[in-house]
């Protein structure tokens, strides 16, 4: 542990050091990032941070190595061919092929003399299925590194936890450079957060990527005897989140016929901030959800493995469910969707992918069901299901799953569409899991024999699965409702309603859904006194016509927007008085059918 310290105590000192040098003579050579219509970032910014947070990082990893310099000295070689790959292309552009060769080329040297997956039995397949997951997870972070502190952020947090992954098993080699990478991204946080004074660089991506994936397969190795659970899902959880973005990128510009390489805001964060969220709101999001995947990560080896086959589909599910939600927000200009037109958006691809064959929504029936089955038993006896129990729970389940989603189908499950889940629906999904539960129930009790079934398990995974299908259903609309109702557009026009009645509710369902509109509403007001203090999809009635003389204490609005069809004469001349006093415009709501 003391190694571990002496590492991260050296790095963060040398790395604040480092960047505030580097930011200071890359503005004068005029090494800066200028603004460009594919990027997120304003005005000129310092580059070549990467050379920092490097600098840093090889100094403390020399002050608290270790003998075991075997692996993890080549570990620091390899990375520092990236680094210098980065470097070379952050001054003379080098291009998307020439990079790749160069890290595909790094990749089969280190998987050669040292570290592997371990994956598959074959070296030959193995050693290729490693290459790809280090250029995969280099290139992961490179493409993360979009907005302020995003991809830094990101990689301190899994430099963090690699720190304690590589301790627990007993690689202090590793570890001390994981304690000696994280005080290095701290430093350079400093400079890099929102606002930043300076950009990491491809010679920092780079090299970050390919050291954290590096590391990441320290557990991996035989003699650690790890289980092949943990062997694939540990390094994934560890790097889950530029995973799961360069995923949302790689499919949304193949779909648009845009190249991966090619620059764009159409990542995850940028997605977020035209949601509502803030930048540093974005980025702290996915902040927490890095932090969330590698604490479950470092859990892995802990848990039993019938409960790790739960939890982690589980963890998948919901990031999955979060970036599903997030692909919603259009993010090309008409003319750069032009090409690509006749194919789907992302989410329409996930989600409903036709009307007629509703992929998403069909596989996530399917993970459900299972999840929700073997999650019955798993309940029933106190996480560790007992013979004969999990052999039959193993050997119906695939009947479980077809019986339920076969129901489902026949029911016209797949034809609702979910962002406008109602009351009717649940009351139909009730029924279906119902039946298909009766079903389900009724023939593996005739297949099994008396007294190798669960009861119990089969009640508790009635109650499950139908709450599953429907909180899975619900969880898109309620997501995307808090977030309309506490992070307005950029620029949106705060608006009072007048009328709390089905003319008012249908008018704030349109300003909620139809961003283009561009406002946001922050109250009612009614002229009914029962209404008020009354809430309507999470927007307060504050009073009648005549609150608005006294409403300082109320939110800020600067329009008012009718929905009365017949109001009275002298509400309209007091509401356009009250409008002429404090500067606000007004409209008026009108339904036409042509």
């Amino acid at each position: 542990m003391q190694r571990y310290c002496v590492a991260f105590a050296a790095a963060l000192p040398l790395s604040l050091l480092f960047t505030f040098v580097v930011r200071e003579i890359s503005r004068r050579r005029g090494w800066v990032a200028k603004p460009r219509a594919d990027r997120w970032h304003k005005r000129p910014t310092a580059l070549l941070g990467g050379t920092a947070i490097f600098g840093a990082f090889a100094i403390s990893w020399a002050l608290g190595r270790t003998d075991d310099v075997h692996d993890f000295g080549l570990i620091v070689a390899c990375s520092s061919c990236l680094f210098l790959l980065g470097l070379v292309d952050d001054f003379v552009q080098l291009s998307p092929i020439t990079k790749l060769i160069g890290q595909i080329a790094v990749a089969v040297l280190f998987t050669t003399f040292g570290l592997r997956l371990h994956w598959l039995p074959l070296t030959l397949l193995d050693q290729a299925v490693t290459v790809v997951w280090l250029v995969g997870i280099t290139n992961a972070v490179n493409l993360l590194d979009n907005m302020d502190g995003l991809a830094g952020g990101v990689s301190a947090i899994a430099a963090a936890y690699l720190t304690v992954y590589c301790d627990v098993a007993g690689q202090q080699g590793a570890a001390t450079l994981a304690a000696a990478l994280t005080g290095s991204l701290l430093g350079f946080l400093v400079f890099n957060f929102n606002p930043a004074s300076i950009f990491m660089g491809d010679c920092g991506s780079l090299f970050l990527g390919f050291t954290l994936a590096a590391l990441a397969l320290v557990r991996n190795q035989p003699q650690l005897q790890p289980t092949i659970l943990s062997s694939v899902s540990m390094p994934v959880l560890l790097l889950f989140v530029p995973i799961l973005d360069t995923s949302l990128v790689a499919i949304n510009r193949a779909l648009h016929e845009r190249r991966i390489s090619q620059g764009g805001r159409d990542h995850s964060s940028h997605r977020l901030i035209a949601l509502g969220l803030s930048e540093r709101g974005a980025v702290f999001t996915l902040w927490v959800v890095g932090a969330a995947s590698g604490g479950l990560a470092l859990s892995v080896p802990d848990m039993s493995r019938a409960v790790a086959v739960l939890v982690i589909p589980l963890f998948a599910l919901a990031l999955i469910f979060f970036f599903v939600f997030v692909g919603q927000v259009t993010v090309y200009q008409p003319k750069e969707r032009r090409r690509g037109e006749r194919r789907a958006a992302l989410v329409p691809v996930l989600a409903n992918l036709s009307k007629r064959a509703h992929i998403f929504e069909v596989s996530s029936d399917l993970v459900v069901i299972a999840l929700s089955y073997y999650a019955a038993y798993l309940l029933r006896f106190d996480g560790q299901i007992e013979y004969p129990y999990y052999d039959r729970c193993i050997s119906t389940l695939p009947i479980v799953v077809v019986i339920q989603l076969s129901v489902f189908v026949a029911a016209g499950v797949y034809r609702r569409v979910w962002r406008y889940i109602s009351t009717h629906d649940v009351t139909t999904l009730f029924t279906t899991v119902t039946v298909g539960w009766a079903i389900s129930t009724g023939y593996v009790a005739l297949i099994m024999p008396k007294g190798e079934y669960s009861r119990t398990a089969f009640v508790i995974y009635g109650v499950l699965v139908f709450s599953g299908v429907v909180g899975t259903r619900y969880s898109l609309r309620l997501l995307r409702d808090w977030l309309k109702k506490t992070h307005p557009p950029a620029g949106a026009k705060r608006v009072i309603i007048y009328g709390a009645g089905d003319a008012g509710e249908l008018l704030l369902r349109e300003i909620q859904n139809n961003r283009g509109l561009n406002l946001f509403p922050v109250g009612f007001i009614d002229d009914d006194p029962r209404k008020q203090g009354s809430v309507i999809h999470g927007v307060r009635v504050l009073g009648p016509l005549e609150t608005l003389y006294v409403s300082s204490a109320e939110p800020s609005f600067q329009e008012v927007v009718v929905s009365i069809q017949q109001l009275g004469h002298d509400r309209i001349q007091l509401l356009d008085q009250l409008c002429a006093s404090r500067g606000l415009s007004r409209r008026s709501l009108h339904f036409v059918l042509k």
